[in-house]
């Protein structure tokens, strides 16, 4: 039986520790083996980061939304609602650009936090949310009922 739980909170960094709690819970229930729940608290805590930091820096007052599913595997969805060029455009930067002290520490961050993301995550998806402006991480992580 599927089950999804969805969580939206306001773009403040103290909300994201709570987004780790309910991810790596509802992970376990899932079935997530216990040796990836480390791997699992990481990620959501890179990609919620993220998505807090691109709506600071733009200024957005929507809400951050997460969602999680158990189907076939336990997958997570963090979006943001950042312009595309936003989320998607630092990685591509120059390491010597990335070392330019004018960056913020939120621009810092939604770079770092993709490098780390692909470090952790074997299934992970980054791309434009289908409706609307913003972006969408997708994780996906084995269940074994």
């Amino acid at each position: 039986m599927m089950s999804t739980v969805r969580l939206a909170f306001s773009p403040a960094p103290v909300h994201v520790r709570t987004a780790r709690l309910v991810g790596v819970a509802v992970a376990r229930r899932a079935g997530v083996a216990e040796e990836l729940l480390d791997e699992v608290r990481l990620a959501i805590g890179e990609a919620c980061t993220r998505a807090v930091a691109l709506h600071r820096q733009y200024g957005l007052p929507d809400l951050v939304q997460m969602e999680m599913s158990d189907d076939a595997s336990y997958t997570v969805r963090v979006i943001d609602r950042a312009p595309i060029e936003a989320g998607l455009g630092l990685t591509a930067l120059p390491p010597d650009e990335l070392a330019n002290e004018s960056l913020t520490d939120e621009a810092l961050t939604v770079g770092v936090g993709f490098a780390l993301l692909a470090g952790f995550v074997d299934d992970l998806q980054v791309r434009p949310v289908d409706v609307g402006i913003g972006t969408e991480v997708r994780m996906v992580w084995p269940v074994g009922k």
